[in-house]
């Protein structure tokens, strides 16, 4: 399946080649990002005079609550169909129920019209909010207090970002964005958070997903998508204080998502080929590197919250040309999924196609805090060339609000500082 018009590639197994593993090639690797980081910045530092300035557009979607809880509000990027140019971040504020639409480009009008092609994840570290932009081949560095430009950190065909101490960790397809059966292997970038470059590279396997740090070890899902049908069906594990791969785990083909609960099992997604082998998740003992559990439920993407994993999927299957929707939770603790619909009443009817999921419980930002809300969000990406939906549920599954955000609408990040803007129309 390739959706939305190409973000996303069908993405095999047993495929190996020579791992270009040298220092030389290391420096080489080094040298080409930072003359492509040079490129970008010139290309996108200003904008030209007869670029029209694009305003947000703010929404009041809820009262405003008095919000007690480290949560003050969430951000949401939207990835925005390949090859357009249309990724775009909104904002939504507990305190003024406000949801705030494509506030880049009017917080920045002396840097780009947009953020670039294709959002593919947000994630904040410290006072720092980074966006990754798959396709435009960097990593956007902004103000997490006012959304505004710090850096851009080029990396090519860039995926998910994970942080551990003074180093964030970027995994990267390598190579160019095409269907290819002789892809290259992926590699792990390592940016260091005080310079914002990236300082050492370890290659993994083909097409590297999400990832999760458990200790000083970073897991990478392979997914070998370029590679169609010769799916990757490996993590790989990184050793952190030496950056070096040092061993892959055999799972299953086409991974992608992961996500580890408080026993340090990690769960990973995998799609299938889309004929005959099906979506499913498996789950990794961290403490072993062995796979114990396979959950035969599908999940294109999922969450933690607390013991509960929700998801959704929509499994697509190239026989019939259909995606078959569901939406779960799976309890971690007792091992069984306890509801095959989280919405409770009937809005799933509405969403044509599921694409982003959080809720409102980020244990890293808790620290012993109780959550404010729980609440359940899930986006619609609909027919991933228009404005899609955003909708608020209640823990027990009922819709709250709805509002329109940018075009497919995919990756949320929950922020513990308000954003300290004003914006032209609010």
């Amino acid at each position: 399946m390739v959706s939305h018009a190409g973000n996303k590639f069908p993405l095999c197994d047993k495929c190996r080649t020579l791992k270009p593993n040298t220092r030389l090639m290391k420096r080489s690797k080094l040298l080409l990002m930072w003359l492509a980081g040079m490129l970008i910045l010139l290309v996108s530092s200003c904008r030209s005079d007869d670029e029209e300035l694009v305003l947000s557009s703010v929404t009041n979607v809820t009262p405003g609550v008095q919000v007690t809880g480290p949560v003050k509000g969430f951000f949401l990027l939207n990835e925005g169909n390949m090859g357009s140019n249309k990724a775009s971040l909104d904002y939504f504020d507990y305190a003024s129920g406000n949801y705030c639409k494509n506030i880049y480009p009017e917080l920045n009008p002396t840097v780009q019209k947009a953020l670039g092609d294709v959002g593919n994840d947000i994630q904040i570290n410290g006072d720092k909010l980074f966006a990754v932009i798959n396709v435009s081949h960097l990593v956007e560095v902004m103000d997490v207090n006012t959304a505004r430009h710090l850096a851009a950190i080029p990396i090519p065909n860039c995926r998910y970002i994970v942080f551990n101490g003074r180093y964030a960790y970027v995994s990267s397809y390598a190579g160019k964005v095409v269907i290819d059966p002789n892809a290259r292997l992926g590699y792990v970038a390592k940016v260091d958070l005080n310079s914002l470059q990236v300082v050492d590279t370890c290659d993994v396997g083909y097409q590297p997903e999400e990832m999760v740090v458990v200790g000083n070890k970073l897991y990478v899902a392979n997914s070998g998508g370029y590679r169609v049908p010769n799916y990757d069906n490996t993590v790989s594990v990184i050793d952190l204080n030496t950056f070096t791969e040092i061993k892959k785990i055999t799972v299953g083909i086409n991974l992608h998502r992961m996500a580890i609960d408080a026993r340090g099992n990690i769960y990973v997604s995998s799609r299938g080929d889309y004929y005959d082998i099906h979506s499913k998740v498996y789950v990794i003992n961290s403490h072993n590197d062995m796979v114990t559990d396979v959950l035969n439920f599908p999940a294109s993407e999922f969450c933690l919250s607390g013991d509960s994993l929700f998801y959704y999927s929509t499994e697509y299957s190239k026989y019939t040309g259909q995606n078959t929707i569901s939406y779960g939770i799976y309890d971690t603790r007792k091992k069984r999924v306890v509801t095959t619909n989280f919405i409770t009443d009937g809005t799933e009817k509405s969403i044509e196609v599921p694409y982003g999921l959080a809720v409102n419980f980020p244990k890293a930002l808790l620290q012993n805090q109780q959550p404010d809300t729980k609440e359940i969000f899930v986006t619609d990406a609909k027919n991933y060339v228009t404005p899609g939906t955003l909708y608020c549920f209640t823990p027990e599954g009922k819709k709250k609000w709805s509002v329109t955000t940018g075009d497919i609408p995919a990756h949320f990040v929950f922020t513990t500082k308000r954003l300290q803007v004003t914006f032209s129309n609010q």
